[in-house]
């Protein structure tokens, strides 16, 4: 099989694609052959030897794929070859075939694709667990969201309208921001054009309820001065490249919360309220409430390309790697 390999932690552009030999299910695992890979950040920083897990190299980056069933290992009674599957893989999905434990596969439900499930369950997950698990997000509340129209960002935005919220979406650029509006943002801010602080002030003079940031830097400190009484921060990431140091009195003063969402951990913490929480996911899918918008899709020869799209947040919702 093809795989993208990372020999040593580096940029991304010395990932290579290699003919690997093909996995074998062992016992209580199953091989799926490939159909998409979703591209996320935490993929390049890992490439780039800047995330929290370091894993021995040479490895195959990739945490979520889509694809089939092709063969199932001992005492695996629940899947089947020929099951169109989705699984958060951990490592190796950037290939033709990857082996992972029966339990962290799920069925894909009839009318979804394997682009759409391929790059569902990461950033849907990690939003809907913020939102509802984290924030306690409620309907009629006032949801903020950076850099809503990458990943992450146009997840948080859908399901905060899906949710009830009336949702601020804020990017970088007018064409982001016009994607965001097509997926339930009520308003939008452009940050690279206004002044974030006094754009909030004049939209919400009485502040937002929940500040969802997957950027950091510089766009941190305005949104928590943009949030109301008993405001929420969630901390999602900083695809910024710098993590903010903020004021706590800003929290003291508004009686507010930052609230660090690792989203990878608590499904292990957590598996019932992750699978709560999948189920929901795929209910709102299958009742049209959520629409997952697919920004591009790579073949797996042009890897690098799919990673660096990301990393450089030109995405425009979820990056795919199709492998088969």
């Amino acid at each position: 099989m093809r795989a993208v390999v990372c020999r040593e932690f580096g940029p991304v552009e010395a990932l290579e694609v290699q003919d690997l030999p093909d996995p074998v299910p062992g016992a209580g695992e199953v091989v799926i052959d490939v159909k998409a890979a979703g591209v996320n950040f935490p993929d390049g920083l890992m490439v780039r030897g800047e995330y929290q897990v370091k894993p021995p190299r040479p490895f195959t980056p990739g945490n979520e794929v889509s694809g089939v069933v092709s063969a199932v290992g001992a005492g695996v009674t629940s899947l089947h070859a020929g099951d169109r599957v989705v699984s958060l893989c951990g490592l190796s999905g950037f290939a033709e075939k990857v082996s992972v434990a029966a339990e962290r596969v799920l069925p894909i439900p009839d009318g979804m694709d394997f682009n759409t499930a391929g790059g569902l369950m990461l950033v849907y997950g990690t939003s809907l667990h913020a939102l509802k698990n984290k924030a306690r997000l409620r309907a009629g509340e006032t949801l903020l969201v950076l850099g809503a129209a990458g990943g992450v960002g146009l997840a948080a935005v859908e399901l905060g309208a899906a949710m009830g919220a009336r949702v601020i979406a804020a990017a970088s650029t007018d064409e982001k921001l016009a994607l965001a509006a097509q997926h339930g943002a009520a308003l939008t801010i452009n940050y690279a054009t206004t002044d974030l602080k006094s754009e909030l002030k004049r939209l919400v003079p009485a502040g937002v309820d929940v500040v969802y940031d997957p950027v950091g830097g510089a766009l941190t400190e305005p949104a928590v001065r943009g949030m109301g009484w008993g405001g929420r921060l969630l901390v999602v990431g900083f695809a910024n490249g710098e993590i903010p140091k903020l004021p706590l009195n800003l929290l003291l003063l508004k009686e507010g919360e930052a609230i660090g969402v690792f989203w990878g951990a608590w499904t292990q913490r957590d598996p019932a309220g992750h699978a709560a929480n999948v189920a929901l996911l795929m209910q709102w899918f299958g009742e049209g409430k959520i629409k997952p918008h697919i920004g591009g899709a790579f073949p797996l020869a042009q890897a690098k390309d799919a990673i660096d799209a990301v990393m450089s947040r030109r995405a425009h919702g979820k990056i795919v790697i199709t492998a088969n």
